[in-house]
């Protein structure tokens, strides 16, 4: 057999060879991003479930994030098609910019806190990002080389992103605490007189509280957010207002031994889309005022 000829053969054994490694390598970052995406869809829908599904618009955001994490990590090692990836991994940036602009500046009027479940969820979509980034970068034409560009481009955005996640966790724009209820006030929500704060923000109460003892802390409180101070009552007011002692110091408001609070669902007066939601470890109820 000719020279040439088992120099060519062996030429295409090697390239074969590399490639057969490099597909390889592609399909586990492919079912390592998929995978993310579940965990991140994962925590989305248990948001979603225990609460979130209550807030106008981003509820419905939810559901579709939900849905498109899914259907993605079903589509991702199904296809095995860098295009696949490649969406999977633009899905997945845009989920963790929605999340620090929420922190940041607020989406749709709702402003996001700091909780250890939106956390958890920024790391996994930064890794989702990373993993389907290197999964979709083979496919991209050679001609421009932008396969082998990608790969330190995708380490830095990573790292970008993290430092972003950081910051934003760190230094949250709004506070979870909420300020003096001041005079407390009735409105009509669907045919009930409930209690409202003096901004007119539903109060609720916390059914595993006891008349002397917030049962809400940590992320409950940030969801739900304590009517701190001393309330007096406005016109129409009925019943025994007073205060609580919570961990670490400050007074919360009562009402008839109950400790009140606001929710970050409600936006503005006249919403109670808190009430008999099941989430941070029990059952949440407005506040009725008997006339």
């Amino acid at each position: 057999m000719p020279l040439n000829r088992l120099a060519g053969e062996h030429v295409v054994k090697i390239v074969g060879s590399h490639k057969g490694t490099s597909a390889n390598r592609r399909s586990w970052f492919g079912i390592a991003g998929a995978a993310l995406l579940i965990a991140s869809g994962a925590i989305h829908l248990d948001l979603y479930l225990t609460g979130y599904r209550t807030i106008p618009t981003i509820g419905w955001l939810f559901l579709l994030q939900v849905i498109a994490a899914f259907a993605l990590a079903v589509a991702i090692p199904l296809t095995g098609n860098w295009l696949a990836a490649a969406a999977g991994a633009g899905f997945a940036v845009s989920v963790l910019g929605g999340y620090l602009l929420s922190l940041w500046f607020g989406l749709f009027g709702f402003t996001e806190v700091r909780t250890t479940a939106g956390i958890v969820s920024g790391i996994v979509d930064v890794a989702a990002f990373a993993a389907l980034a290197i999964a979709a970068a083979p496919g991209l034409p050679r001609a421009l080389d932008l396969g082998r560009r990608l790969v330190p481009a995708v380490a830095v955005a990573s790292v970008v992103a993290f430092a972003l996640l950081g910051a934003a966790v760190a230094a949250p724009k709004t506070p979870p605490v909420a300020t003096g209820p001041d005079v407390l006030k009735v409105t009509h929500i669907g045919g009930q007189t409930v209690l409202t704060d003096a901004k007119g923000l539903t109060l609720y109460w916390f059914a595993p509280d006891t008349p002397g003892k917030s049962a809400c802390y940590g992320d409950c409180a940030a969801y739900w957010p304590p009517a701190l101070g001393d309330p007096s009552a406005g016109p129409g007011v009925t019943g025994r207002l007073g205060t609580i002692t919570r961990n670490g110091g400050g007074l919360q408001a009562t009402y008839d031994g109950h400790p009140l609070y606001t929710y970050v669902g409600d936006s503005a007066p006249g919403q109670d889309s808190g009430n008999n939601l099941n989430l941070n470890g029990g059952l949440w109820h407005i506040v009725p005022v008997s006339g």
